[in-house]
């Protein structure tokens, strides 16, 4: 298949889960990453920081034997694990670096925060930052050796140019960045940081999205553009305020766009570009930048993340109990493995069973299926001979 161009959105899901050994009851939490396509909704991928293929001694024990602890982390033979002692130094730092919500007033002191929480990772030695880009970990863990996946690349040979929406993460910006650098700068890959506010009241959104709307109609009025159509109206309104909406925030002086048209979905958001290769403004003109600006969302994998839960009791926001100091989630799996495969199990039925308010299915509006699939279609499948 053959696209002029991609817009991918990527973000990551934590998943808690139950003790699995009563002498040791604590609980874990794995992450998925996955990326949906902006325009079909398609789930790309999703990668889960779990391997119940390893075992957390054997690789001690060869890590060990191969003196991996004395290498720097990207020549050594396991350099895509975490090693127990780097694990746990790294769960210190990060309890001690994530930010709290109390005391923020706004998104934009939520951006200066997480860019604060990077510089200090980024700062760390033995693989304690977010950046180690794939790590797994084995079934009988305790706590994950936490991986940070991206979508193969086996997808883009028929892709002109793709655009990347991410979540603010380093981590996250790390795998995309390193896995597309030619095409960064070859100018056929963009990628954009998209930061929302989480937590917003109803009645909050609405009156943000009321005086949104009262800015564009006062600015259609005054030029004269009653005669456009709404997304023609708010390029225009961009092209116009380019240069008046972005800000520097974080240690590296990142510019951030306050996105002026909020909606009920993501009523506060900010924009950051991350890949332009001029330093004193973007590689694109106002108006191909405003272009690319209106498109940058997260919404169609928080919406697969929201249905995820929604749909499957497994990983539903959990209901807890706890007794001396541990928590019992009543709904999570004791398993990761479980976790995982329902993950992808759900994945699948996302893309080609579960029919929008289109008729139509994320696979048929990609062009992969002419029709909605059945889940027996699926599970009695078998290619011919």
């Amino acid at each position: 298949m053959a696209f002029d161009r991609m817009y991918i959105c990527v973000d990551r899901m934590d998943q808690i889960i139950n003790w699995s050994n009563r002498a040791d009851k604590r609980n874990i939490t794995i992450q998925a990453v996955a990326s949906a396509d902006l325009k079909s909704s398609y789930v790309l991928g999703l990668h889960v920081n779990y391997d119940d293929t390893l075992s957390k001694d054997d690789v001690t024990f060869a890590a060990i034997e191969c003196a991996d602890h004395e290498k720097p982390p990207p020549f050594r033979r396991f350099a895509r694990l975490w090693l127990p002692e780097e694990y746990e130094k790294a769960v210190k730092l990060a309890k001690g670096n994530v930010p709290s919500t109390e005391g923020m007033g706004s998104l934009d002191d939520w951006i200066e925060a997480l860019s604060h929480v990077a510089t200090l990772s980024n700062r760390t030695i033995q693989g304690a930052s977010g950046n180690r880009l794939a790590m797994a970990c084995s079934s009988t863990l305790n706590t994950p050796f936490t991986r940070i996946s991206f979508t193969s690349r086996a997808f883009w040979p028929g892709v002109g140019k793709v655009r990347f929406f991410l979540d603010q993460e380093s981590g996250i910006r790390a795998a995309c960045l390193s896995a597309f650098a030619d095409e960064v700068l070859a100018k056929t890959c963009d990628a954009f940081y998209v930061s929302i506010s989480k937590g917003v009241t109803k009645d909050r959104a609405l009156a943000l999205v009321a005086e949104s709307q009262r800015k564009l109609n006062k600015y259609v009025e005054k030029f004269g553009y009653e005669c456009l159509h709404l997304q023609e109206q708010r390029r225009q309104y961009l092209k116009d305020h380019m240069h008046t909406l972005w800000s520097q925030k974080g240690k590296w002086r990142d510019r951030w766009l306050e996105y002026p048209f909020p909606n009920m979905a993501e009523p506060e958001k900010r924009v950051c570009y991350l890949t332009s290769l001029k330093a004193d403004w973007f590689d694109y003109d106002d108006e191909h930048l405003a272009n690319l600006l209106l498109k940058a969302t997260l919404h169609p994998i928080d919406r697969f993340f929201m249905q995820t839960r929604r749909k499957t009791s497994m990983l539903e926001r959990p209901n807890t109990s706890s007794s001396v100091g541990r928590r019992w989630y009543g709904y999570s799996a004791y398993d990761p493995a479980m976790a995982a495969k329902m993950l992808e199990i759900y994945r699948v039925y996302y893309n080609f069973v579960k029919i929008g308010d289109d008729c139509k299915t994320p696979a048929m509006r990609l062009g992969l299926a002419k029709g909605p699939c059945t889940v027996e279609d699926i599970i009695y499948y078998s290619p011919e001979p």
